[in-house]
């Protein structure tokens, strides 16, 4: 499959969601280890135009094919511990947050949205680790009204990169840079093609 076979309605999906992709919007997943929890954030990273995640694999091996499809739309990394992931962000002149209870913390309306973040989610048994917060200029708190204290980690992902990305967004626009849509395309055309691939190899 060549570029040229691609159809021009499938093309235009694409390059009209890589329009309105953020590149200053990035989440982190710090050793989430359930598969179910890495699928759904890296859906609603690709939901919400939020182009790029890091999955911190912090010892334990990152399932391949995690999110079965979703992979194929966002920017997944594995980085093998949470100080290179957020020491690589900060050199990238990102600000770093935890979703967690530590002071100062802002609410997902309230963070200031001034520059590039990148949101830390914890794992489901133990949150951010401490070496996540020493990294953060702050967290994001999710407001609870009832008597639960807690949301699922994807849940809680969800909540939060669809109200900042949405507030990045509306202060800059989106902002994902040339050379990562053309990475992408480039990238998204291979996975095209072998997709392909397999589909003549099954009709044979």
């Amino acid at each position: 499959m060549s570029a040229e076979e691609v159809t021009p309605e499938r093309r235009a999906r694409v390059e009209a969601a890589l329009a309105l992709r953020l590149g200053s919007v990035v989440a982190v997943a710090e050793a989430v280890h359930r598969r179910h929890n890495t699928s759904a954030i890296l859906r609603s990273c690709e939901a919400f135009g939020v182009h790029e995640v890091q999955l911190v694999t912090g010892g334990f091996k990152a399932s391949p094919g995690a999110a079965r499809g979703a992979e194929r739309w966002v920017y997944s990394r594995a980085i093998p511990t949470i100080d290179a992931a957020l020491e690589e962000l900060k050199n990238r002149g990102f600000r770093i947050f935890v979703a967690d209870f530590i002071q100062p913390s802002w609410t997902p309306e309230e963070v200031p949205v001034d520059q590039p973040l990148a949101v830390v989610f914890g794992s489901e048994a133990r949150g951010v680790s401490d070496a996540a917060r020493r990294h953060a200029y702050g967290a994001i708190t999710i407001p609870m009204l009832g008597l639960t204290t807690s949301l699922n980690v994807s849940v809680s992902a969800a909540l939060i990169l669809r109200t900042i990305a949405d507030r990045r967004r509306a202060l800059v626009g989106p902002d994902l840079s040339d050379a990562e849509k053309s990475r992408f395309r480039e990238d998204w055309l291979a996975q095209e093609r072998e997709a392909h691939r397999g589909w003549i190899n099954r009709s044979d």
